[in-house]
């Protein structure tokens, strides 16, 4: 990481705490005027859109106008960021944010068009954790047996990923770092060629969200090591945990997450309506229900919690990511 970036990123990491406010889960008073726009800094039909279209028509029913999501991918995310980073700070321009854009990419990209102090948080919606899986044909069933495998085939085996600085990418580079591994990594333009490839036995694993592989897991095409989170999935509750299974990997926790955040400027009111209803949505057995169909859970939290659960997740990376040497320009 250079070091006007690194400043950057530092800059960001400690205005944070200021910028998240306290006491804003005391009631609500704000309602909108007009309709509100949701930014999406992804395609349609992804994981970042299905939470927008949650969102928005939760806050639709509540707020008494109509919430709109708007998709504008591209650049990792960073071209709908910055589009709500430029928007007025009124709330009626919301940010439906993600990992990528709002915490790998500071480390990540040279030229990054903004930092995190240009943002707000609001709470964190979902959170999904990656799953350790290997092609049938590797034999290791469990991660401590795999990371012997590595360790005595140095650069033998390769893991796939959907594209450089994803985060399964970067979960498989983390896994290295810890487990003092080399594995050779192949970039695909997405989940599903990647996915392809090792059930074809092209690549020898991946990381990956739990829920892409669960039919797969179960009728034998790949073979589950554990998962990342920090505890089991209700979805494989037999798998452990990469902690449980290798006390290196202690603090090895990697997966996605997806939240709401505003234009820097947005006042207190606004921030404490849409969090107060947020958590209305979040904390509902309903919602609970729904997001584990889609491999996660809600996470609800204050803007104070949110605020830190993304101060430890850019700090996080920025690790990873400068212990690996890894940049790329923003196209």
């Amino acid at each position: 990481m250079n070091a006007k970036l690194s400043r950057r990123v530092a800059l960001g990491v400690a205005l944070l705490p200021l910028l998240a406010r306290p006491g804003l889960a005391q009631g609500a008073a704000w309602r909108p005027n007009r309709p509100v726009r949701m930014v999406v800094p992804t395609a349609a039909a992804g994981a970042n859109d299905v939470m927008a279209r949650i969102a928005a028509q939760h806050l639709a029913s509540r707020l008494g106008q109509p919430v709109v999501v708007d998709n504008k991918a591209g650049a990792g995310g960073t071209i709908g960021t910055m589009d709500v980073v430029r928007s007025p700070p009124d709330g009626h321009t919301l940010l439906m944010g993600n990992i990528g854009a709002q915490s790998i990419a500071y480390s990540l990209a040279r030229n990054m068009p903004y930092g995190p102090e240009d943002l707000l948080p609001v709470t964190n919606m979902f959170t999904t954790p990656h799953v350790l899986v290997v092609h049938p044909a590797v034999p290791a069933t469990t991660v401590p047996e795999f990371v012997a495998l590595l360790r005595a085939n140095p650069e033998k085996y390769s893991n796939g990923t959907p594209g450089i600085g994803q985060s399964p990418h970067l979960a498989a580079v983390w896994f290295n770092q810890i487990a003092q591994t080399k594995t050779v990594a192949v970039h695909y333009r997405g989940t599903a060629p990647a996915n392809t490839d090792l059930m074809a036995g092209n690549v020898q694993f991946v990381f990956d969200l739990i829920a892409n592989h669960v039919e797969a897991i179960r009728v034998g095409r790949v073979r589950a090591l554990a998962v990342t989170g920090e505890e089991r999935s209700p979805l494989m509750p037999e798998l452990p945990t990469m902690r449980e299974a290798m006390p290196e990997f202690a603090n090895f926790s990697t997966g996605s997450w997806i939240g709401l955040l505003v234009p820097k400027g947005t006042p207190e009111e606004v921030i404490r309506t849409l969090n107060a209803e947020m958590k209305d949505l979040l904390t509902s057995p309903e919602t609970a229900q729904r997001f584990l169909a889609l491999g996660g859970k809600p996470d609800y939290g204050t803007p104070d919690q949110f605020g830190a659960f993304l101060r430890r997740e850019i700090a996080k990376w920025a690790e990873v990511i400068q212990r690996e040497g890894l940049q790329v320009d923003l196209t």
